[in-house]
């Protein structure tokens, strides 16, 4: 029989359930070897003797690890463990912060802060020139358009750029979900009318000036100004 494909839109089980019990076996099967990353699970059949699971339970277990970027249908062919990627894995969280409003978005740019100046700190030390050319051409790009979607776009791509300088894959997908379009346009739309983009250009250089030095104090700094301008704005706005 065919296994039926999870529907992503399946919520999380609850702790303590038998179904959250199955999703403890999966991934303890993951995490001990048993099952690697691109491999085919058993049939839920099989798998669910195996673990002494009821099907249902199986089924509700594969459908939220699927969710969760751990496990993949493929049509006709089975369940499979993804590749185990941050990216994948940490989908999730930037939907977390596309939807986040208030306190809870301070709270989230107070994490981009601490990760950024991680980030950036270990871009400074680590770019290439290769990339360091291309965080220059975002960064001239942003100079040459006034056009806030186009400079929001150079904007992405200049801070994923550091993020991938840093070496640190988990970071940079955290960052990624931290930086995506509909949380940074959200949170221009209103910077904007304060001239945010003229400082943001500034403040890009300060950053690219501290990677060209090779100065990982001096780009810490840099991009923990930065986000941290944008943080101060928004807190002020929940004030008002």
């Amino acid at each position: 029989m065919e296994e039926t494909a999870p529907r992503a839109e399946e919520p999380v089980p609850r702790k303590g359930t038998v179904t959250q019990a199955a999703i403890e076996r999966i991934t303890a099967m993951i995490r001990e070897g048993e099952l690697e990353p691109g491999e085919r699970l058993p049939t839920e059949r099989d798998l669910a003797a195996r673990l002494g699971i009821s099907r249902s339970s199986m089924r509700e277990a594969i459908r939220a690890l699927t969710v969760l970027g751990v496990l993949e249908a493929r049509h006709g062919s089975g369940i499979y463990v993804t590749r185990l990627e941050a990216g994948d894995l940490l989908e999730t969280f930037g939907v977390v912060a596309d939807l986040s409003r208030g306190s809870r978005l301070v709270e989230l740019l107070q994490v981009r802060r601490a990760l950024e100046s991680a980030a950036t700190a270990l871009a400074a030390a680590r770019i290439t020139p290769e990339r360091l050319a291309e965080v220059e051409r975002h960064l001239v790009a942003m100079d040459a358009t006034d056009d806030p979607e186009r400079i929001l776009a150079h904007d992405l791509a200049f801070h994923r750029e550091i993020a991938a300088a840093a070496g640190n894959g988990t970071m940079a997908a955290i960052l990624e979900g931290l930086s995506s379009r509909t949380f940074r346009a959200r949170v221009r739309r209103g910077h904007q009318e304060e001239g945010a983009f003229e400082r943001t250009r500034r403040e890009h250089a300060a950053i690219h000036r501290a990677l060209v030095a090779r100065d990982p104090e001096a780009a810490r700094a840099a991009a923990a100004a930065h986000v941290g301008a944008v943080e101060e704005w928004l807190r002020g706005r929940l004030e008002d």
